[in-house]
């Protein structure tokens, strides 16, 4: 099997804790990164891509809605980030997109850059616990909750990922996401995941069904740190098992 992972990434995160994410990547696969404003990344072996020159489409998404603020009750809650479909647009553009154009890869790792690795993987490891040919994706379930989408897996040889992928980036062309009840990404993820699952579908899903840093607590939890929210400001997860 040929992986490839996929990120994205700013000049401000970069500056902020996303080195760690370049300093300690370890897996054998390529890597491929997304940025609207950093096209160079010193001393590592990545492509790097513009994501407003790949996908024109995203920038004209993010010029549309950027005007768009959080509701007032959900700021009050520290919840804005439920309702704020462009901040984790680039995600979703950045991943359909290698979806949809990239035919040199048998699977898609989609990745958050606020991870830091420890322990290396392989096609194997990748074959054992993530792919499954029947399957079209692979994501941490949260059950009742939506989805920890910071880590996703994607097979280009199912028949619907294609049309998976260009169904999720046409809510965001149409602003169809607006019509939904949250807009971040992982509840847009977990709605089409759904339409498509309902239609017959089949999805592996590696979480435990609980609420929480689900990444930990999976096989994902053995080989590399999610440090999501408040946790990338020490570096590491309290939760982490590596």
């Amino acid at each position: 099997m040929k992986i490839q992972v996929v990120t994205t990434l700013n000049k401000k995160l970069y500056n902020s804790y996303a080195k760690r994410f370049f300093e300690t990547y370890n897996w054998p696969f390529d890597l491929t990164v997304y940025s609207e404003d950093m096209l160079d990344i010193p001393n590592y072996n990545t492509i790097v891509r513009s994501i407003y020159d790949e996908v024109p489409s995203c920038e004209e998404f993010v010029q549309r809605n950027k005007h768009r603020i959080a509701l007032t009750d959900f700021k009050k809650k520290g919840l804005e980030f439920l309702k704020d479909g462009v901040r984790f647009c680039y995600k979703v553009y950045s991943y359909t997109d290698q979806i949809i154009n990239n035919e040199d890869y048998d699977g898609i790792i989609g990745i958050d850059i606020d991870s830091v690795f420890y322990k290396p993987i392989d096609a194997e490891w990748v074959k054992k616990h993530l792919h499954r040919d029947d399957c079209m994706m692979s994501y941490l379930g949260r059950g009742n909750t939506y989805s920890e989408c910071g880590f996703l897996y994607f097979n280009l040889k199912h028949k619907d990922t294609i049309s998976f992928a260009n169904r999720i980036k046409s809510l965001y062309d149409t602003d169809g996401i607006y019509n939904l009840k949250e807009q971040h990404d992982s509840y847009v993820w977990d709605y089409v995941r759904k339409e498509f699952e309902n239609r017959g579908t089949k999805n592996h899903n590696i979480g435990d069904g609980k609420p929480g840093h689900v990444q930990a607590r999976s096989i994902l939890g053995e080989v590399y740190d999610h440090t999501k929210g408040t946790r990338k400001l020490k570096g590491r997860s309290p939760e982490a098992r590596v």
